[in-house]
This record gives C-alpha cells, sequence and structure tokens, in this order.
C-alpha cells in the first residue's frame, strides 16, 4: 500500500486485486484521502481502501442474476459511495444539487456512466419481488436473534416446523409473491388444514401451529424489510371441536347442483375422478388419492377398492378395509384404473376441489367443503338404516363394542350401498 502527494491532497495507490477486474478496468488506483496532513492520510488509508473493496464487491453482486442480490448490491454499493439508496422516485423529488452530486459520483470510464454505479446512485435498481420461499431464505438472516444460544439440535428443532409450514403452504397454494398473497389463498390453506382435522390426520393444535410459523415468517419479512403490506393472516386459527361442524351435502344439491351436466367440467380430470368416487364411497380424500392399481379392483363380480398401508400410514387400525364401487364412483373409477399418480405425493387436492367449488357457487353454504361428501354418504347409509357396523366398518371407525364374526360379506354390503348410491 502506498501513500502520495498528488497536488495539494494525499492519496493511496494500490494495485486491482484479480478478483476486480471484471468491474474495475484499471489496473491501479488512486483513492483520495482528502488530507493534505500524512499523519492522518496514513490512519484513513485502511479504512478508504475497505470502502473500495466493499465497493468492488458491491458491483460483483449487481451483476447477479439473483434479484434479491442485486437490490441488495445497489443499496451497499450506495452506501459506499456515501449516499443512502433511494429509488428514482425519491431521487427526482431531491433538491437538484443533490441529483447532480449523486450523478457527478457515476464512475464514467471512455465518457460512458458505468450501469451498475448509475443504478446504486439513482435508484433503478428493480426491487425483487420476494416469494414464500425467499421469505423464508430471508427470514433466517432477520431472525437471527431468535437463535443466539442455541445448540445444533434446538436450532435443527427450531428451523424444522418453520420449513415444514412454508413447504405446506406453497403445496396447496403456490411459491406466490408475498405482496399478492390474498385472503382467499390463506382460507384455502385453512381449509386444508381443516380437511386433514376431520380426516384424524392432524390436531387442531398441529394446524395452528402450522398456521403460526408461517406467519411468523411473513410477518418477520414484511418488517424487517419494510415493505409495509397488509397480510391477511387475522382469525385463521382452530379452537377445539371446530373439525365436527362441517355439514353434509343435501341429497338434493348432490343430484342437482354436483352432478348436473357440465357441473364439474372445469375441475381437472383426475380431482373430478376423485371427487365422484367420495360421493358413494365416503372415503378421505388421502386415500381415494393413494389408490393404485393394485388396491383399485374393478374385475371380479364385485367392484371394490381397497384402503391398505401401501406407502403411507393409515389413520389407525380400522382405517383399513374395502369399499364397494357403484354408480358414479365406479363410473369414476373405470377411468382412472390405475389410480390418481397427480394428487397421489401432494398434499393439494382437497385445496384444488374447495377453491372449484367455492368459485363457482357449488358449495351449498359457506361452512361446506369437499369433505362433506363424507359426511353425506354416512347420512345417506344412517338414514337407509344401514347396520351400525356396516357403517363403521365402510368408514374404518372403530366399533364401540367387541367385534364378532368376519362381518357383512362385500356383496351383501355392495348390495346395500347401491341402494342409496348417486
Amino acid at each position: 500500500m502506498s501513500i502520495a502527494k498528488r497536488g495539494r491532497l494525499y492519496h493511496l495507490r494500490r494495485r486491482v486485486p484479480r478478483r476486480y477486474r471484471g468491474v474495475e478496468p484499471r489496473e491501479t488506483v488512486w483513492i483520495s484521502l482528502h488530507t493534505d496532513s500524512e499523519t492522518v492520510a496514513h490512519s484513513k488509508a485502511d479504512r478508504a481502501w475497505s470502502q473500495m473493496v466493499e465497493a468492488w464487491e458491491a458491483r460483483l453482486a449487481g451483476n447477479s442474476e439473483d434479484a434479491e442480490a442485486r437490490y441488495q448490491a445497489a443499496r451497499d454499493l450506495a452506501q459506499a459511495r456515501g449516499f443512502r439508496y433511494l429509488d428514482a422516485g425519491a431521487v427526482a423529488k431531491l433538491p437538484v444539487e443533490d441529483v447532480v452530486e449523486r450523478v457527478e459520483a457515476i464512475p464514467a470510464p471512455a465518457n460512458q456512466p458505468d450501469p451498475v454505479e448509475a443504478a446504486a446512485l439513482l435508484g433503478t435498481a428493480p426491487e425483487p419481488q420476494i416469494t414464500v420461499s425467499k421469505a423464508l431464505e430471508l427470514y433466517w438472516t432477520l431472525a437471527r436473534e431468535k437463535t443466539f444460544g442455541k445448540s445444533e439440535d434446538q436450532l435443527r428443532r427450531w428451523e424444522a416446523p418453520r420449513k415444514k409450514a412454508i413447504r405446506n403452504f406453497v403445496a396447496v397454494v403456490g411459491d406466490k409473491e408475498i405482496a399478492n398473497i390474498t385472503r382467499d389463498d390463506m382460507l384455502d390453506f385453512r381449509q386444508h388444514w381443516l380437511d386433514r382435522i376431520e380426516a384424524g390426520e392432524v390436531t387442531a393444535n398441529s394446524a395452528n401451529k402450522d398456521l403460526i410459523h408461517l406467519g411468523d415468517v411473513l410477518k418477520t419479512v414484511n418488517t424487517m424489510k419494510r415493505l409495509g403490506l397488509v397480510l391477511p393472516l387475522g382469525e385463521l386459527s382452530f379452537k377445539e371441536g371446530e373439525a365436527r361442524t362441517r355439514p353434509p351435502f343435501s341429497d338434493e344439491w348432490i343430484v342437482q347442483r354436483l352432478l348436473a351436466p357440465s357441473a364439474l367440467a372445469g375441475l381437472n380430470d383426475e380431482a373430478r375422478g376423485l371427487l365422484l368416487g367420495m360421493i358413494n364411497t365416503g372415503y378421505r380424500p388421502s386415500e381415494g388419492a393413494a389408490l393404485t392399481a393394485d388396491t383399485i379392483r374393478l374385475e371380479g363380480h364385485v367392484p371394490h377398492i381397497s384402503i391398505e398401508p401401501t406407502g403411507r400410514q393409515l389413520k389407525s387400525q380400522y382405517a383399513r378395509r374395502v369399499i364397494p364401487l357403484v354408480g358414479v364412483s365406479l363410473a369414476a373409477f373405470k377411468e382412472f384404473p390405475e389410480g390418481f399418480p397427480r394428487y397421489r405425493d401432494s398434499a393439494t387436492l382437497s385445496a384444488t376441489v374447495n377453491k372449484f367449488l367455492r368459485v363457482n357457487g357449488l358449495l351449498e353454504t359457506p361452512r361446506h367443503s369437499f369433505y362433506s361428501l363424507r359426511h353425506s354418504f354416512e347420512d345417506r347409509m344412517l338414514a337407509a338404516g344401514i347396520d351400525d357396523r356396516i357403517r363403521r366398518d365402510l368408514f374404518g371407525h372403530r366399533l364401540d363394542r367387541e367385534r364378532y364374526g368376519k362381518g357383512a360379506s362385500l356383496e351383501h354390503v355392495a348390495e346395500l350401498v347401491a341402494r342409496i348410491a348417486f
């Protein structure tokens, strides 16, 4: 590092490191130390060189393909040049002399203003749109004070539920920009959890934790990045017992609305098949989605499906069962004899169907959902006087007494279900 006087002031002279040759055309730089005192010059040299390196690093990041990195680089570069980063609109409102100062600070080798420097000082770097998954990346840094003192295991256990919440939201709603998340998106996500609660797959407490962790990530990023967004996160939590409140669709609604010609035409084929399959079987949505060519049995005297723990865990030992196929449900499975691969390993089925039903006015009341078809099937069996043992066997529920014998034959159950089928 060399310090020498140029004119009246001392300057720092140093070769440009190879790392920065792509963003600095000069082989050697002279940096003014703004003093005529050699002692002061020596005291300022290290800081001046650090600022130059920071500026070069910011310019390197400014060439990144990552929008967040480019935007942050522009802010860092402006600071390194002695200015606060302002967007172009704010720069335009500055006093003329301040704008001129920024323009004059832009390096212009060969009389061509450097575009990266210009973007930093004139505020034209586009602000990145932060997606939900990007928000999680930012969260780890923005919330780092919450990790102070945690062991590796504690850190892993702290991170895991937040990663899970974001992963679940993206699976159901998509990796949307957080500025574009709507109230409907959040209600779809809530409905996804309500369906799982109703199916007995999770508790209300588990669902609430997911909503809390999602909200924590989004609110932290919104606050710390000063985005000023109004996030639609209110009144989403579940209360104990809420899972049992979904009403069944009436028979008239199923026949006149859901099964009306072309009523489900706008729903993708596999989701439509699973909905029709549920009408006369009452399976849980996740059970229908998990069926394969081995568990869909259309040949033989009684076509049926077999709910088995193939590649997944069943809710309980009673959930393993066979259900006869009749009516529109049989017709649906004839179209999909190998199952529904689109939803086999995806958690988006209920959200997709519920959104379609809501948008198209096919929910009998706001409290109805896709899962209401399961309740409808149970109500039809009850109204037809079907024995409690048979109803519980079909639904995969525990019987509140000792089970004796093998239960009704598949043929007999098929005859009973056929009487109430659509």
